[in-house]
């Protein structure tokens, strides 16, 4: 398979497929070093800090080393809590950002009232899941956000279910929707109003990853 979406190749080689928990407990800080600097990140989060309230509550969902995401709202002031599959992942954000809190905990498993956080954060972390799976976290993101809040994610957009890819070194089994059906989902089955939504592309400062198309998204939801 060559380099295509998810901008990886299969060379044939027979490894057992990775759980997320175990692709990022290898990965570590490695991550960070990779997908730290990625500008629409970037500027998603500081799209976001322009908009909360001074002490805002703000979820980091798939949070990994802590940065740049609970890095960058933490020290805006926001109250940021962070949750990981990793363990490794929780235990560097811990170390790296102690002006957030962080617990290992995955998205279809973490529990919170809905309305609890006047943002959700979710950049990245449906992918090693199965499509119903992305499909039910994609509701509960959006279930966690106040009335007036803001949802901010991205993905990697695919038309794929299932699929099993290399990615930065290791075999993981991948599924995730178009760009148009990702957004049309957080507008129509999330109920929620689309501000901003982008397909960019990303080239990690890694030689394990080829460039990755991106969707990124912007959500509100009503008074």
């Amino acid at each position: 398979m060559a380099k295509g979406r998810f901008g990886v190749r299969d060379d044939g080689t027979e490894r057992r497929a990775l759980s997320a928990a175990e692709l990022f407990d290898d990965l570590g800080i490695a991550y960070e070093r990779a997908f730290g600097h990625l500008p629409a990140q970037l500027e998603a989060v500081d799209w976001l800090a322009a908009r909360l309230r001074p002490g805002a509550s703000v979820l980091d969902v798939g949070s990994g080393t802590g940065r740049p995401v609970a890095d960058r709202l933490s020290a805006g002031g926001f109250d940021v809590t962070g949750i990981d599959v990793s363990r490794t992942m929780v235990e560097l954000a811990r170390e790296q950002v102690p002006g957030a809190r962080f617990e290992h905990c995955g998205v279809l498993e973490y529990d919170a009232p809905p309305g609890t956080y006047d943002a959700v954060c979710a950049f990245f972390p449906l992918l090693v899941m199965s499509r119903a799976e992305v499909a039910a976290a994609l509701e509960r993101l959006a279930g966690w956000v106040a009335p007036g809040g803001y949802l901010v994610t991205a993905t990697v957009p695919a038309d794929v279910e299932d699929v099993e890819i290399e990615w930065m070194g290791s075999r993981v089994r991948v599924s995730s929707f178009s760009a148009e059906e990702y957004v049309r989902r957080i507008r129509e089955e999330c109920g929620l109003e689309v501000l901003h939504q982008a397909v960019s592309v990303f080239q990690p400062e890694d030689d394990r990853a080829g460039p990755e198309e991106h969707v990124f998204c912007y959500a509100r939801r009503a008074e």
